[in-house]
């Protein structure tokens, strides 16, 4: 599933496309699985709109929308397991699993395909701002980032994944960030010291800002608003290199599972 620097990545290049653009018409698949709302709702506040943003909130693509009649809505994309959001020239043929595209005036298409179904578009209220249930990673104060895992007896590495603590984080970045700050999935995120979790939100931070430098992690079916993939899986240090060298010893790397999720971590380097 796509994390925060694949979703950021995704909102940024669609953002950098089609800010300004006006929606000319709108296309609905027939699968009612990837809709959040009507079809006649996301169809009406859509044709005709003017794209004034596009962003990332937690793992869910925000677009701001407007029309001079209207209260402003937006236009919310979670792009679930295999979701991909591309904008496209209108004679690129349409992928398989396009489950909606926003046909705009200048000839280009928005289109979300997404072959298991698991991705949401919907439209928020007009007049509500969309907002995640937790902290925002990138900028969350040190202080308050110690704050949301005192008392907590449960693994530091299913806390990480805690969206109501913090929105954004998955698997992937959960992994690296723990390994990079020298800290085992499976300790209990209320034991850590203040310094701990200080190095532990220095390295989020760094780990999740690189990654989007580099485009994401494309380990499954990501790619970018264009269909490019992303390269920070060349950098990744544990995740999913079971059995391989750690980076920084040469011990295997571990893999357990820890709520359900696999795990990967270095014996040696995380205490």
């Amino acid at each position: 599933m796509p994390e925060l620097p694949e979703v950021e990545t995704v909102a940024n290049g669609v953002h950098e496309r089609v800010r300004g653009a006006r929606v000319r018409s709108v296309t609905i698949g027939p699968h009612k699985e990837p809709l959040k709302s009507p079809r006649s709702h996301i169809e009406e506040t859509l044709t005709g709109a003017r794209i004034e943003r596009v962003r990332r909130v937690g793992k869910t693509v925000v677009m701001d929308v407007s029309k001079h009649d209207r209260t402003p809505a937006q236009m919310t994309v979670h792009l679930g397991m295999t979701g991909r959001l591309l904008v496209s020239q209108a004679e690129v043929p349409v992928p398989p699993h396009t489950h909606l595209t926003l046909h705009l005036h200048d000839g280009r298409e928005v289109r979300f395909v997404d072959p298991r179904r698991f991705g949401r578009v919907g439209i928020v209220d007009e007049g509500t701002e969309y907002e995640g249930p937790g902290a925002e990673p990138l900028t969350i104060a040190e202080r308050d980032f110690a704050a949301l895992f005192k008392g907590r007896k449960t693994p530091i590495k299913s806390a990480l994944l805690n969206q109501s603590l913090l929105h954004g984080v998955g698997n992937i970045y959960a992994d690296e960030s723990l390994f990079r700050a020298g800290i085992r999935p499976k300790r209990h995120a209320g034991r850590l010291t203040r310094a701990e979790l200080g190095k532990l939100h220095g390295s989020l931070q760094t780990v999740l800002r690189h990654a989007i430098e580099l485009g994401g992690s494309s380990v499954s079916d990501y790619v970018d608003a264009d269909g490019v993939r992303g390269f920070f899986q060349l950098e990744h240090r544990v995740y999913s290199r079971t059995g391989q060298p750690c980076r920084d010893c040469g011990a295997p790397v571990t893999r357990i599972v820890l709520g359900g999720r696999s795990t990967h971590f270095c014996k040696t380097c995380q205490k």
